[in-house]
């Protein structure tokens, strides 16, 4: 019998000089398969904690914020720290929302390693094939989690097949379930061949909290089935790891800490992810799923080195020369860390940081390398959710927060200021739906502003602009909950009453037929030196073999074919800059303009009056010019929603979708219940979930991932803004 003898306590966890003992790690999930239960249970299991926090309740470490608690999801990624098996863990637990998908973005950036976690009923869910696809961006190796075994209708076998058809990993179960549904009791190591049970009474401790697992032989009547289940992950193992296969080879099996060995080459290399499954709310699987992330999941150590650019220039092309550098994870290697979240608290600013080399100490000096500003260290802390312990120092490979930096925004780099390195940032969502905001008290507006700052400068993926039309201040986020969020933090943070206009979506044009030989001439006199600018453009839709500049994030390619220097190669990139700035605001309704092709064919200069500022001015006339005379569509933000409701109500929910321009892509039933899949223009979601429960008596739910942009009707091409 065993009970808990890795625990130590971790309200304080220090930093560790042995990074080899450390993991970074996430917790990924579509929202409610159990991810912050996971985490709680953790923090509970290695001592953090002394109480099991739970979501129902509002008592969980991670969803610390009222609003976390009020709507019961996870809103903000929350930071903690527990030890292990003589293994400092620090570990994120993200949002599962597709709202926040920001928040999860930022996280990864960061990580070394990750736990997704499944529902045993619903598999593979749209959100967490969102996640998935995050983390195979950022190349993190993953460990899978089935939860939530004890639930009526739980399967392992196909949670584990919808893994391998939707996110085409090759899933190495490692466990095999003891009881199923309400009868679940417990796992079966099948490299080991040791059977793990857990109980809810008192036999198990003498404390009587019953929270301990037994471990003994595998019972009888799962013998054959735990053995064949083996041979099946042997064979799997062996066919993807040369060192397993030589053993296989030989002996014909594959004893355990080969097995082992193996599986952790092949998570760290992707090729494979180790399945573990349990429940989380009933307190079974949790220590298994420890020692996993302690023997498969990386440490700081087991990754490659940060790279980044060792100076930044002065503008966006004079960084072409900068030398990559590589950073090792080493204690006493020049101090860098990136920024990926900052909040602002009642102990003041907190700047979370990842430190990927070196060592920093409270009063150091540092630099932040993109806005070239120096900020000091005044504390650093080591979080606990909403608490924080201080501690003297960080080295590579901790994750903490520090109290200090002024100016830093996620994504910047802060490092020593004689070793200036510039790590990439994580990538920022562009917002597409909007609102107008305004304070309900004409002599708070000042306030207003300074918390929407506040807003941006915590959450990237928030926008705040000012409508140059209607003098209207606009707040733009990823979705409907998003903006929801936002406006109820501007309320109950800076006790504010604020207004909030009708949601708005971001449109864009794009080209469909395009123009050539456009002539543009830009002419000014004015006394002194003139302005002299004469472009040719050629405009055509971008197209998938533009090249490998037509795979650029803003949907434009621009390219030059001028010879004989009849404009001089910094006119030309002035006249890029122009066409740039022309893109911003479209002839259909001022949106911004995408997808297409610009090509400079021919100009001329004048020795006198020609400068970058006229090129500059002549390439955004010329190219707005082009627009009017090309044939434009409009386009809109399209999402991928998947309706879950009971069989009696698909007919009315079918209808609704198409009312609402959705296109059905497929449907699943299972269980009395039938999950639609449909693509849905953003625009006619808003005020879907009222309408989705009235029908289906609170009985439907619905989860959107966006999928991009799509035409819109010919009808929206007037007056959309």
């Amino acid at each position: 019998m065993r009970t808990n003898p890795h625990t130590q306590h971790t309200k304080h966890t220090q930093h560790t000089d042995n990074l080899g003992t450390v993991r970074n790690l996430g917790i990924l999930a579509h929202v409610d398969a159990g991810k912050t239960t996971v985490t709680e249970r953790i923090l509970y299991r290695t001592g953090a904690t002394y109480k099991r926090g739970e979501v129902h309740d509002g008592t969980t470490v991670t969803d610390f914020d009222s609003q976390e608690r009020d709507r019961g999801i996870t809103i903000f990624a929350a930071a903690v720290s527990c030890a292990w098996d003589g293994h400092l863990i620090n570990l994120i637990d993200t949002p599962g929302h597709v709202d926040f998908a920001d928040e999860v973005e930022r996280s990864l950036r960061v990580l070394d390693g990750a736990v997704a976690v499944f529902d045993a009923v619903a598999g593979v869910e749209p959100q967490s094939e969102s996640v998935w696809r995050q983390a195979d961006r950022h190349g993190v190796p993953r460990i899978a989690f089935v939860n939530k075994l004890d639930r009526a209708g739980a399967d392992l076998d196909t949670a584990v097949a919808s893994i391998r058809e939707r996110l085409h990993p090759a899933p190495l179960v490692v466990q095999l379930p003891i009881g199923a549904e309400d009868g679940f009791t417990g796992v079966v190591d099948l490299l080991r061949l040791r059977a793990l049970v857990w109980a809810d009474g008192r036999d198990l401790h003498e404390d009587g909290d019953g929270d301990g697992f037994a471990e003994g032989p595998v019972p009888d009547a799962l013998l054959p089935e735990a053995e064949r289940r083996r041979r099946l992950l042997v064979e799997a193992v062996a066919e993807l790891h040369p060192g397993a296969l030589e053993e296989f080879c030989a002996t014909g099996t594959i004893e355990a800490p080969t097995l082992a060995a193996a599986l952790r080459d092949l998570t760290r290399t992707g090729e494979g992810v180790v399945v573990l499954c349990g429940s989380a709310y009933r307190n079974r699987g949790i220590e298994p799923l420890l020692e996993a992330v302690v023997a498969y999941l990386p440490s700081p150590l087991d990754v490659p080195p940060v790279r980044g650019a060792d100076s930044v220039g002065d503008s966006a092309g004079d960084d072409a020369d900068d030398v990559v550098q590589e950073r090792a994870a080493d204690p006493a290697a020049p101090f860098a860390a990136l920024v990926f979240k900052v909040n602002s608290t009642s102990t003041g600013r907190l700047t979370f940081l990842r430190v990927y080399s070196g060592t920093i100490h409270k009063g150091a000096a540092v630099l932040d390398v993109g806005a070239r500003r120096s900020e000091r260290i005044s504390r650093i802390l080591r979080v606990q959710a909403d608490r924080h312990a201080e501690v003297d120092r960080a080295v590579a490979g901790d994750i903490v927060a520090v109290i200090g930096p002024k100016a830093a925004r996620a994504g910047a780099t802060l490092c020593a200021p004689a070793a200036p390195l510039l790590l990439e940032p994580p990538s920022v969502a562009v917002p597409v739906v909007s609102v107008a905001v305004e304070a309900r008290r004409r002599t708070e507006t000042e306030r207003l502003v300074s918390a929407l700052a506040r807003l941006v400068e915590e959450d990237p993926s928030l926008a705040v602009r000012t409508d140059p039309e209607t003098g209207q201040t606009v707040l733009s986020g990823m979705g409907e909950l998003h903006l929801e969020v936002a406006v109820e933090k501007v309320r109950r943070d800076h006790g504010l009453e604020v207004n909030v206009g009708r949601p708005k979506v971001a449109y864009r044009e794009t080209v469909l037929r395009g123009v050539s030989g456009l002539v543009h001439r830009h002419v000014k006199q004015d006394g002194g030196a003139g302005q002299f600018a004469h472009v040719v453009l050629d405009v055509a839709p971008l197209t998938v073999d533009a090249g490998p500049a037509g795979e650029s994030p803003e949907g434009f390619v621009f390219r030059s074919t001028v010879v004989g220097g009849r404009v001089p190669q910094e006119y030309v990139r002035a006249v890029e800059a122009g066409c740039r700035d022309a893109l911003a605001d479209g002839p259909l309704g001022g949106h911004p303009v995408t997808g297409l092709l610009v090509t400079l064919t021919d100009g001329a200069t004048h020795p006198k009056d020609s400068s970058e500022l006229a090129f500059r001015t002549a390439g955004r006339q010329g190219l707005r010019e082009a627009l009017r005379a090309c044939a434009l569509a409009l386009l809109e933000p399209v999402v991928e929603v998947t309706v879950t409701v009971p069989e009696d109500a698909v007919g009315g929910v079918l209808g609704d979708l198409a009312a609402r321009r959705g296109r059905v892509l497929g449907s699943t039933a299972r269980g009395g219940t039938v999950a639609v899949t449909a693509t849905v223009p953003l625009a006619e979601l808003f005020g879907y979930a009222t309408r989705l429960r009235s029908r289906t008596q609170g009985r439907g739910t619905f989860t959107a991932r966006p999928t991009g942009y799509a035409p819109a009707p010919s009808e929206a091409a007037t007056g959309v803004r």
